[in-house]
């Protein structure tokens, strides 16, 4: 069951993307500021999303995409066994739903790893709006390609890497993501469980945990529960190196 969509005025739209922080990872980045106004008005509600519950499930109809205003997100499937498929994590800045482009359905789920919040942006009007505005038309083909690239670099994580080269990859992946939002680029807090992060990489929950271990033996990372101290980024890309 969706969360209440919270509709928010023009003043507050401007905030939602005018004057976003995240504009220039998200739609409107390179637009004129008249452009940006269009899009303003497009965005007509914001969607709060709790932790644990449903942004949207497979099998419902595709009517928006959604961009992460803030919070963390995690797509997955569930296998005929019952088991969850985990196939993304998604933070702020990011869209969510593009999954159901193609069917006019959602082929995954879409559940907050903690209190979000997303902009909720019908797809037949950015369609329109696309036409319209060209460079809107190119951000988004910008932004599916860059999902298109993170499916690609999941494959080679899954086809070609030990467990320890995979999960070195992963927090390289979450460092430079960090970096490009402002955060730290060293220290931060995973939103999801280990059990996930097994998921998402093809491992299992003990190989996960053996791989943290050796990082944390190895002076590579510092871990208290969920937050991440990585103490020697060079090191885990040297790991990868080793793959060359």
């Amino acid at each position: 069951m969706h969360s209440p969509a919270i509709r928010i005025s023009s003043q507050s739209l401007q905030v939602a993307c005018s004057q976003c922080n995240l504009r220039e990872l998200c739609l409107p980045y390179g637009l004129h500021s008249d452009e940006v106004e269009k899009l303003d008005e497009m965005v007509g509600m914001r969607r709060r999303v709790k932790r644990g519950q449903h942004l949207y499930r497979a099998g419902e109809p595709f009517e928006s995409i959604f961009a992460v205003r803030m919070g963390f997100f995690k797509t997955g499937v569930i296998l005929e066994d019952g088991r969850e498929q985990v196939t993304g994590f998604q933070m702020s800045g990011e869209l969510l739903g593009l999954d159901g482009i193609s069917s006019e359905s959602h082929t995954c789920n879409a559940v907050a790893l903690e209190d979000s919040d997303v902009c909720v942006i019908p797809f037949s009007r950015l369609e329109h709006l696309s036409r319209e505005i060209e460079s809107l038309q190119h951000n988004f083909h910008k932004v599916m390609s860059r999902e298109i690239v993170r499916d690609q670099g999941i494959m080679m994580l899954l086809g070609s890497m030990h467990a320890e080269e995979r999960l070195a990859a992963f927090l390289l992946n979450l460092s430079q993501r960090f970096t490009t939002r402002g955060f730290s680029p060293s220290e931060f807090h995973l939103r999801m469980t280990r059990q996930e992060i097994g998921s998402y990489l093809g491992l299992k929950l003990e190989t996960v945990s053996r791989a943290f271990s050796k990082f944390q033996e190895g002076n590579l990372i510092s871990v208290q529960q969920k937050h991440i101290h990585i103490l020697d980024i060079p090191g885990l890309r040297r790991i990868l190196r080793k793959q060359d």
